[in-house]
């Protein structure tokens, strides 16, 4: 059975590319971790012991950027920071493995890693590291992932994340095997300046009646083009909406399957492209971002609430985010995007330190209002989010003042991962990479068909179409 495993993250390593990328219950029972006791206010407070004896003395983190580093600096009790790369919580050093997942960079890293975790020293074993959505599912299922009830993470400890955070890090046996902080349901952020102009107001019902649906999204498009704007940046910014609402998997019983509803993506998206209304940008890159400023004339972007915080330019000086810009609202249908979820390493010596921090991060209510308030993230926590979602102290400033978070909790219960399968990653990255050509006039419709289905089954060639 090992072999089979490392074999299989082996292949998942040479053939994965790069993807993009974010309850009221105390933390009963995880006292241990760094010879921490966690009292009732989220406190830590120093104890001794053999179990604490026991822990090792270096905590080693796998991650592909900044974000989880400056929750945890930010928001875990007793987090000192040492330098960019190293921390300590008591008297364990906290050491920070990022690679950027670049040219799939992050994945292979931590594959290699994994792989040789048995026989690592202690002191660099991997204790825990992250997962996004898309490629979950390649460590989830796996013996290098810790179920959480391993750790001694109950049920009710968990009780108040929503279900579709936990759909996503569970494996074939239904086992858990991660926890996140966040839940990223989607809303179409939109320039509140040019709708105020284009549209006659900015307010978010009266926008959402002109982003009702995908038709009238691009009628809207059009009116927008005539005002002097692009309707989206890229045709990319659509896909998640799209994709995350599709009615079967990208592989039914081995075999290659294109759902209707990312055919009606590439429709819409090819009419909105040759009439000029968006571009075909790549996610990330300078041109995609140029809307993030007045001058780059885009009227919306799709996301969740990690787009806007993390992505941007909301420290900017002149940027939209900066200027409180933006505006929220549904948009034309519900969708989620990303996350990032803690997994714990088989083979730890840090376990009661690795429990204490999903704890801590993902069910302590008090500091998930924290993040919420600190850093305009949404957080995995229903009654939390529920709270602040009627608070009227509370605001986003990116979003001009308005408070999205009874939008995020709506679509959070909405999102369904039925159709979630091992090779979202390749065949979502393969299938927006074919499609540019035909959008751009380099192929046929079939010819970018063919492209897609030859570059997914050189990553998996145990597909066929």
């Amino acid at each position: 059975m090992k072999k089979k495993i490392i074999s299989a993250l082996l292949c998942a390593s040479m053939v994965a590319t790069m993807v993009t990328g974010c309850g009221s219950t105390e933390t009963e029972g995880s006292g241990e971790s760094t010879g921490a006791e966690t009292t009732e206010s989220g406190t830590v407070a120093e104890e001794s012991g053999d179990a604490a004896a026991e822990e090792g003395k270096v905590l080693n983190i796998y991650c592909w950027n900044e974000e989880f580093k400056s929750r945890l600096t930010d928001h875990y009790p007793g987090y000192e920071e040492v330098d960019a790369t190293h921390g300590t919580i008591g008297d364990v050093s906290v050491v920070w493995n990022i690679t950027p997942s670049d040219d799939n960079a992050y994945q292979n890293n931590l594959d290699t890693t994994l792989l040789a975790q048995e026989s690592a020293a202690a002191d660099d074993k991997i204790d825990l590291f992250l997962v996004e959505a898309d490629y979950a599912l390649k460590y989830v299922d796996t013996d290098y992932t810790m179920a959480v009830s391993d750790l001694g993470i109950t049920d009710a400890d968990l009780a108040n994340q929503y279900q579709y955070t936990k759909d996503v890090v569970t494996d074939s046996n239904g086992k858990l095997k991660g926890v996140s902080w966040q839940g990223c349901p989607g809303a179409l952020f939109y320039n509140r300046e040019v709708a105020k102009e284009v549209l006659g107001s900015d307010d978010p019902a009266e926008v959402q009646k002109a982003v009702s649906d995908w038709a009238t999204f691009n009628e809207t498009a059009d009116t927008m083009k005539a005002a002097g704007y692009y309707m989206t940046s890229s045709v990319n910014d659509s896909y998640r909406v799209y994709s995350n609402n599709v009615s079967s998997k990208w592989v039914v019983d081995g075999k290659i399957n294109i759902d209707e509803n990312l055919m009606n993506w590439v429709n819409d998206s090819k009419a909105l492209y040759d009439a000029g209304e968006t571009g075909t940008h790549e996610l990330w890159s300078d041109d995609w971002s140029k809307g993030f400023y007045p001058d780059g004339k885009v009227f919306c972007y799709f996301g969740p609430a990690w787009l806007i915080n993390f992505c941007m330019a909301a420290d900017d000086e002149g940027s939209i985010a900066n200027l409180g810009g933006w505006g929220a609202t549904e948009g034309p249908q519900g969708f989620f995007w990303g996350g990032t979820w803690i997994c714990a390493a088989t083979g730890t010596d840090n376990a009661s330190l690795v429990k204490d921090i999903m704890l801590q991060m993902t069910t302590n209510e008090e500091i998930m209002k924290e993040i919420v308030v600190a850093d305009d993230d949404f957080v995995n926590n229903k009654p939390a989010m529920e709270a602040m979602a009627e608070d009227t102290s509370y605001s986003s400033k990116v979003l001009g003042g308005q408070n999205p978070l009874a939008m995020y909790c709506a679509g959070a219960e909405k999102i369904d991962l039925s159709n979630q399968c091992p090779y979202d990653q390749a065949c979502n990255e393969e299938f927006q990479n074919a499609m540019k050509n035909y959008f751009e006039g380099n192929a046929t419709l079939d010819e970018a068909l063919e492209l897609f289905y030859k570059a997914v089954q050189e990553k998996h060639p145990e597909l066929t179409y």
